[in-house]
């Protein structure tokens, strides 16, 4: 297993000929997700966001945050061989704006590097095949494969009922002795025309995002467009938060994505949450990967966990169990500021 995934990766990282050209799922490791709320309603999030991981999900949504806040997420994937990382703080500022900063990081540590530790059939060190004996353990190095994530995030409330926001994102991608950086821009609106409907829309890498090796290979991330809604029910002494996103390619998936046209393709992300009197809520979704999600979530004093589950249909170790924390400074000398009157 250890093996396949680093044939993977460095497919992955090799997609691209020599000069630049956009590289089909280049960005995928920044498409995974973030938060055990989000994530136990299958990613729907988009229009939901109302929380500091509004500045990975939709960045127009931290303008609706209230008080300085604080998440922290790890996620092991294939029977730990993956590890997922993510953190996020953000901060409201005046009666209108909010800063946010959020890093993740996907790697895979310590991969084993046989190519100077085989040994032939006397002995001696080989580089041929047909006379190779054994790996000498003393002679295997190790490397990482990893891919961090950093995004800063403004966003500003024109109104009760819209708020904008903005993010750059710089990205490092590691393989071995070799890496890459870029940087790109997204950019998010949050509206809500009447009450209890949400909307929202991410641009993500609205630019095209550029990531330079220091191989002299370049890629190019297309932008991806993520539109969502979400409508609030009051029923049964709670409240009912259906949801559904859209990720919207240019990339040319074609039979990898729920519909295309050329090279437009759409995936489709939708999920359920009931919320309890504020104390617990319970989530249900269905991801652009077309595997089913649960979640659940308790809400402490100043502290949400939030716990989701991917079943995926083949292979062993393959469950994903995600459980992320919420810390909240909510006290009045940390509360957003209110307009003057």
């Amino acid at each position: 297993m250890r093996y396949g995934m680093l044939v993977v990766l460095l497919v992955l990282t090799q997609c691209a000929e020599a000069g630049t050209g956009v590289a089909k799922y280049a960005g995928e490791f920044i498409s995974l997700g973030v938060g055990g709320r989000a994530l136990g309603l299958g990613g729907a999030y988009v229009a939901l966001g109302n929380d500091v991981t509004a500045g990975y999900w939709n960045p127009a949504g931290l303008a609706r945050i209230s008080y300085p806040q604080l998440t922290l997420m790890h996620d092991e994937r294939f029977g730990s061989l993956v590890n997922y990382d993510y953190g996020a703080v953000a901060f409201p500022f005046g009666s209108q704006s909010t800063i946010g900063v959020s890093l993740l990081r996907l790697g895979v540590d310590d991969i084993p590097d046989t190519r100077n530790a085989g040994v032939d059939i006397n002995g001696n060190l080989t580089y041929d095949p047909s006379q190779f004996s054994r790996v000498d353990p003393n002679r295997v190095m190790y490397f990482n494969a990893a891919d961090w994530a950093m995004y800063v995030s403004y966003a500003r409330a024109y109104s009760e009922d819209f708020s904008y926001g903005a993010n750059v994102k710089l990205i490092r991608r590691e393989l071995g002795d070799h890496g890459a950086t870029g940087i790109g821009v997204d950019i998010g609106v949050w509206y809500t025309p009447l009450d209890n409907l949400l909307l929202g829309a991410n641009f993500q890498d609205v630019t095209t995002t550029f990531l330079a090796w220091d191989t002299g290979t370049n890629e190019l991330i297309s932008p991806t467009l993520k539109v969502g809604s979400a409508y609030l029910i009051e029923a049964f002494g709670g409240r009912f938060a259906p949801a559904m996103d859209f990720d919207i390619r240019f990339e040319n998936r074609r039979t990898a994505s729920l519909a295309h046209l050329g090279p437009v393709s759409v995936d489709l992300h939708t999920g359920m949450e009931y919320q309890f009197k504020d104390l617990i809520a319970l989530r249900v979704g269905y991801s652009d990967i077309k595997q089913l999600t649960l979640g659940a979530g308790v809400h402490l004093p100043k502290l949400n966990i939030d716990y989701s589950f991917m079943r995926f249909d083949q292979g062993d170790n393959m469950d994903t169990h995600r459980i992320s924390m919420t810390f909240t400074l909510e006290s009045a000398e940390f509360q957003r500021v209110p307009d003057p009157e």
